[in-house]
């Protein structure tokens, strides 16, 4: 497929996510191509896996909080020298500053293993586990100024079972996550996904 759209991945970890977005990348007739890979972490299981795919992986190391914007605004760079026109967060594990809003607006997309906007923030599977209940699941949504807040794309229901462990259902939202991201992605690419405030219309939905 010719002129796909050009991502950058944003991840800290190892990578899962990002698994799936290369695998899903690397069918015949996916509308998006992972331009870049971007870690905060040098060494990471995400740049690991950008070397196994043969996609450039570029480190720009955290400085503080006090140097959030210009930590935002290099990684906004990094995406831009490499033609990115969407940013997915996949693991990305800091906050990013108003600029990357306004340099990426409504073309920045993140996961998170909860139905929001229930359990936001780093905690969300053992915050779910600890009020009791019974169903948590997946949220894809539009970054914006606030946390885990943006509008939202997709969600999922993951069903909290018993006996479940914060290890175990985390396992079971990871399965979803690694379908719907990918899903998503796709739509974006596509332009069947419009955002307008915080309305999100699916286009022949």
């Amino acid at each position: 497929m010719t002129d796909r759209i050009p991502i950058a991945v944003l991840a800290s970890g190892s990578g899962t996510n990002l698994g799936a977005i290369l695998e899903a990348a690397s069918q015949p007739g996916y509308p998006a191509r992972v331009a870049v890979i971007i870690s905060d972490r040098p060494g990471c299981g995400a740049l690991q896996r950008a070397e196994a795919a043969g996609v450039p992986g570029r480190v720009v190391s955290w400085p503080g909080a006090s140097e959030r914007d210009a930590f935002t605004a290099e990684l906004c760079d990094v995406a831009d020298a490499h033609g990115a026109e969407i940013m997915v967060l996949a693991g990305f594990m800091r906050i990013l500053a108003p600029v990357a809003i306004r340099r990426f607006p409504n073309r920045i997309l993140n996961i998170h293993p909860a139905l929001l906007p229930a359990f936001p923030g780093a905690h969300a599977v053992a915050d779910a586990l600890a009020h009791g209940v019974k169903v948590s699941g997946v949220t894809v949504h539009v970054v914006d100024e606030e946390v885990d807040h943006g509008p939202i794309v997709f969600q999922e229901a993951v069903p909290v079972l018993p006996g479940d462990t914060e290890e175990t259902l985390h396992a079971r939202i990871q399965a979803v996550e690694h379908t719907a991201y990918p899903m998503v992605i796709d739509a974006f690419a596509r332009g069947l996904v419009t955002v307008d405030g915080r309305i999100v219309t699916w286009v022949g939905a």
